[in-house]
């Protein structure tokens, strides 16, 4: 997915006075919530990095049925500075803390949702915490691709990051914690093409990235947390499995948007980034460019009068049938 950023949005960084309703990385539920500060928006476009040292994953490369491994990725200076440095010694800053734990959260649901319906009895799950990635010491070499670099480019890159270290086994999610405020060819995130789905190439697995640089700054921690989700999801997901459950291909569509007043929406993970209006700033700061039909959702509730948007870890009943769904399709 990649937020439609407006063309002068570089041009404009040493003008941006935006002062809104929450800080930058609260643990507030409500999207589009930050001060972006004039310093930031310089420092986003370049600075000095924390070099990551030579990482090892935290357990060993056994291979469960349904295994997601989260990488935390390289963090400029500013962005260590902004988070008072808390889990520098690691490489693992409070977002990436954050972004992990949702998406544990996330596979524990799931994990309640089979096991309460009888389903895909003796399947294994695991979400561990892997290597530190700094693509600029390993795979991304041209200046081009350092300043500006396509989603597709950092997925390939950190592809081969995987397969030099050993890591490309078996069906793992492999989740690309990515700092990239500014990279609005990256956008939210996404999935690598061709192996999009953990099951789509024998062997292969699945790499996606979460830009949490672009939740972080331009949005709140909750909409990190939901887009780490978000981009673990698409790869268990299919446009078979989503029109089987809610009569649409499109896998967005699982999601819900359910008012909780008169003025708010309550958005499930999926549907992050698809709940609002198509224009900035309506929901999370840009709109997703991915399919989407607020008529097919499992739930939306409509935009009428709605002024403020909550984010939920929680994932729809759609999103875990889903996922059931596919799981079962590859491993039974």
């Amino acid at each position: 997915m990649t937020p439609a950023e407006s063309d002068n949005a570089v041009a404009d960084a040493t003008n941006v006075d935006t002062a809104t309703e929450n800080p930058v990385g609260t643990d507030s539920s409500t999207g589009a919530s930050n001060v972006v500060t004039r310093r930031e928006m310089l420092a986003a476009l370049g600075g000095a990095s924390i070099l990551a040292s030579p990482a090892e994953s935290t357990t060993d490369l056994g291979e469960s049925d349904v295994h997601v491994r989260v990488y935390p990725g390289r963090l400029p200076t500013y962005a260590w500075a902004r988070y008072g440095w808390r889990g520098a010694r690691s490489g693992w800053a409070p977002p990436h803390e954050a972004a992990y734990n949702a998406v544990e959260s996330a596979l524990e649901q799931f994990d309640r949702y089979r096991t309460a319906r009888g389903r895909l009895d003796g399947v294994d799950i695991t979400v561990e915490r892997g290597g530190r990635i700094d693509l600029t010491r390993h795979a991304i070499s041209a200046p081009r691709e350092l300043v500006s670099p396509t989603q597709q480019q950092i997925l390939d890159a950190f592809r081969t990051v995987l397969h030099d270290r050993g890591e490309i086994t078996g069906s793992c999610c492999h989740l690309l914690l990515w700092w990239g405020p500014l990279h609005h060819d990256v956008g939210y995130g996404g999935t690598r093409s061709p192996n999009s789905h953990v099951a789509k190439i024998d062997g292969e697995g699945a790499q996606t990235v979460a830009n949490i640089g672009a939740t972080e700054l331009w949005d709140s921690r909750a909409v990190t947390k939901n887009m780490a989700i978000h981009e673990t999801l698409h790869t268990y997901l299919s446009s078979r499995v989503a029109n089987d459950v809610v009569g649409s291909a499109c896998d967005h569509d699982l999601g819900t948007a359910i008012r909780t007043d008169d003025h708010t929406l309550e958005v499930s993970p999926i549907a992050t980034a698809y709940a609002g209006p198509e224009e900035m700033g309506a929901g999370t700061r840009f709109h997703g460019t991915g399919c989407h039909d607020h008529g097919s959702f499992a739930r939306h509730d409509g935009l009428d009068g709605i002024e403020r948007f909550n984010y939920t870890t929680t994932l729809s009943e759609a999103t875990l049938e889903g996922m059931t769904r596919y799981l079962e399709a590859t491993l039974e």
